[in-house]
């Protein structure tokens, strides 16, 4: 019996040790770029490869954070994250649950459709989304970007939802309408506070797309006072004047902590809506 636990605990040592090296491994790029980022050097790649920068500096940072271009490239993607997030949940959370809860003629086939139509890649509807947004004026405006925003992300949001509402039992439901609850209050009250794990893993996932689009906000906006931080990264290491590897690399990675502190802080959500679908009796 000993021999048997000695070999359980040293294979799962093995394992322990297998998958911290791994994430130390996919941790080696955003290793370097930290590094990068405190460098007074302006270069990438050198022979005398090392984390640890042997010109520290803060004056990367002090210029992402003090730079006006910057500031107004945040700006950009926090209104159009926001909007977004909010457009896309309003609209997915209602259709999600009649889609769940709700039995009509050409539902599955709907469905189908909108899944046939969210698996081809974005580039193929670029020509035919500018045709229909220059009509409308909406071509380098944000509106016209939340709108292509909004319609990619509901797809995904529609059926990450559903799917969760579909492990709400109806039970529940319907003991809250024999206490005299109505539709409203059954869903307001109930079904979405037992989806709220759900909800917040589908706005979390709206928030990192519109966070690292690139293409659509490179070709619907032009202008450094319209670009997202995506395409604001693209053309800071582009322009001659402030074309700087640590300054590219501060500015990455100081874009990416609002993200990385939004997803810590949702970690016990998105844990508990993997399992709150079980029910007790």
């Amino acid at each position: 019996m000993s021999s048997k636990k000695a070999k359980e605990t040293a294979k799962l040592t093995a394992v322990n040790l297998f998958f911290i090296l791994l994430c130390f491994v996919t941790l080696i790029p955003i290793l370097y770029a930290v590094s990068v980022s405190f460098s007074g050097q302006n270069s990438l790649l050198s022979s005398d490869f090392s984390f640890i920068p042997k010109n520290f500096t803060w004056d990367n940072y002090k210029e992402v954070l003090f730079g006006e271009d910057i500031g107004i490239w945040f700006r950009n993607t926090v209104l159009l994250a926001v909007v977004t997030v909010t457009l896309s949940l309003s609209l997915a959370i209602p259709a999600a649950y009649c889609f769940s809860r709700r039995r009509f003629p050409g539902r599955k086939a709907i469905l189908k459709s909108l899944v046939l139509l969210n698996s081809f890649p974005a580039i193929l509807s670029m020509f035919a989304i500018y045709r229909l947004l220059r009509p409308m004026g909406l071509v380098n405006h944000r509106l016209g970007l939340i709108l292509v925003y909004t319609g990619t992300m509901m797809v995904f949001s529609l059926w990450n939802t559903k799917g969760y509402f579909d492990t709400v039992p109806l039970e529940i439901e319907e003991a809250a309408h024999i206490d005299g609850a109505n539709d409203i209050q059954v869903v307001l009250k109930i079904v979405l506070p037992l989806a709220r794990p759900s909800i917040i893993v589908t706005g979390l996932m709206v928030l990192i797309y519109v966070w690292n689009e690139y293409i659509y906000a490179t070709t619907f906006m032009t202008g450094e006072a319209n670009y997202t931080l995506a395409a604001g990264l693209n053309a800071l290491q582009a322009t001659e004047m402030q074309g700087s590897w640590p300054v590219f690399a501060a500015a990455s990675i100081a874009v990416s902590l609002p993200v990385l502190v939004i997803f810590f802080l949702c970690q016990k959500y998105m844990t508990s809506g993997l399992t709150a679908g079980g029910v007790k009796g």
